[in-house]
């Protein structure tokens, strides 16, 4: 019982943070909801092909995974030309995390499809809770090298490869440089500094063109996260919260603290003031998320040619890589064609078909979804090598790609969203109501300790 409580709650978590990772749209309809329904035969049906060159998968998001999907089927008959890839588009990514969960608590996985797409966050409370769920794919013939070890890192588990990336979550900065040049900086001035630097041009910025710095919805704030991972730290140490006794998370969120109060940094008061005021409604001169941000960027058009993208500072003033974001494909135990699931899966997104500079997989996702891929091979492309107008002509998908070669992998936890709210939480009682940070952090700590029941 103590187990479908955690379960459920990791569900309704799961739902209240899909807005911030991107890549979650909830507008597509859902037209195989099978392991939802009571009838659990017509449900087995639904999700299985008696051919034996078709495969069936869970996904979301007809604009961003389902083309990606696509391609990867039109890449994979290139080597057979009799595959089929059945996708059975789900509404959002929480109806795929509640179908695993239903056919593992019923003991029943003849539910599942053979393949699930799933959200980075969340795989690893999964293959723990369920491990009977999931086929291992640690001997697919691809190059795990090139795929990148941070993204790796939520679908490897106990030693064992489980998943395939699809979307890298890789964070960009992205800076309006004609802003930038009104403050007398370039997009070098703002490449590899500290924070502290970081504040001064922000408060020039600010003084020159009435803008912000930087952007963050206040709510769910994942700065903290982003800043951290940086800096090569987590904010766990060992499976338990790691706030106050953690040095960096400390300097991190004292940064985070002075640079609202320089008026460097726009704390959005929800996800629609994010991006439709602060970002579409031209109030800042600087955006750092996931790379899923920039179609959001690219909807004002008359900012066309004025954006740049580059990393993001740090404490220390090397140059910083993160991640917010991004799913990944796994086998479920439900699959009797494991052979060529995994096969399909290591020729398209593990990479094998890019092994010549050019995949129809991620170079198709790119062009039809705007799915960045984190395969290092298939960034040799001339779609991800082709300057990016909107960008002033920066490569910035490849770009990105090299970038996710950087991210420094930190402890994980299925507690993330817990430890977002409650940093941001903390953030807001110390800049409106004057608590002081070490306070604030502690009172976090225990309130996300009491959340992990610890």
């Amino acid at each position: 019982m103590k187990r479908r409580l955690l379960s459920l709650m990791l569900v309704g978590a799961m739902a209240a943070s899909m807005v911030a990772c991107g890549s979650s749209s909830s507008d597509t309809a859902a037209t195989g909801d099978a392991a939802t329904t009571e009838d659990g035969a017509a449900a087995a049906a639904d999700v299985q092909s008696d051919d034996e060159n078709t495969l069936t998968v869970y996904a979301w998001d007809e604009n961003f995974n389902i083309p990606a999907l696509q391609a990867a089927e039109k890449d994979y008959q290139d080597v057979n030309p009799d595959f089929h890839l059945e996708i059975i588009t789900q509404s959002q990514s929480s109806d795929v995390e509640n179908a695993v969960t239903l056919a593992a608590e019923a003991g029943d996985y003849s539910t599942l499809p053979d393949i699930v797409l799933f959200q980075d966050h969340y795989i690893q409370q999964y293959v723990t809770n369920y491990p009977d769920a999931w086929q291992d794919v640690d001997d697919a013939d691809c190059d795990w090298s090139g795929l990148g070890a941070e993204k790796l890192s939520y679908s490897t588990i106990d030693g064992k490869h489980y998943g395939f990336p699809v979307d890298a979550g890789t964070a960009i900065f992205a800076y309006r440089t004609d802003l930038l040049e009104q403050a007398g900086y370039t997009i070098d001035d703002v490449t590899g500094i500290t924070w502290d630097e970081f504040d001064e041009i922000g408060k020039d910025v600010y003084a020159a063109t009435g803008k912000y710095l930087l952007c963050m919805d206040g709510d769910g704030n994942d700065l903290f996260y982003m800043m951290l991972q940086a800096e090569g730290a987590s904010q766990f140490k060992d499976g338990e919260p790691y706030f106050t006794e953690n040095e960096k998370l400390v300097d991190v969120f004292n940064v985070v603290v002075k640079l609202a109060q320089d008026n460097v940094l726009y704390l959005a008061n929800d996800w629609s003031d994010y991006t439709d005021q602060a970002i579409q409604g031209d109030m800042v001169a600087g955006v750092y998320n996931g790379n899923w941000i920039i179609p959001t960027i690219e909807q004002v058009a008359d900012n066309a040619g004025k954006w740049e993208i580059t990393t993001a500072p740090t404490l220390t003033g090397e140059e910083g890589y993160a991640s917010n974001g991004g799913s990944s494909l796994y086998i479920t135990a439900n699959c009797s064609k494991t052979d060529l699931a995994k096969d399909f899966l290591a020729y398209t997104f593990g990479g094998r078909s890019a092994e010549d500079g050019q995949s129809t997989t991620y170079d198709e996702a790119l062009t039809n979804g705007g799915v960045i891929g984190t395969c290092a091979a298939a960034a040799e492309s001339d779609v991800y090598q082709q300057g990016v107008a909107y960008f002033n002509d920066q490569p910035i998908y490849a770009t990105i790609v090299e970038y996710t070669q950087h991210v420094p992998t930190v402890e994980q936890s299925d507690y993330h969203y817990s430890a977002r709210t409650q940093l941001a939480t903390a953030l807001q009682s110390v800049l409106t109501d004057g608590v002081d940070v070490d306070t604030a952090l502690e009172n976090a700590e225990q309130q996300l300790r009491f959340d992990m029941g610890l």
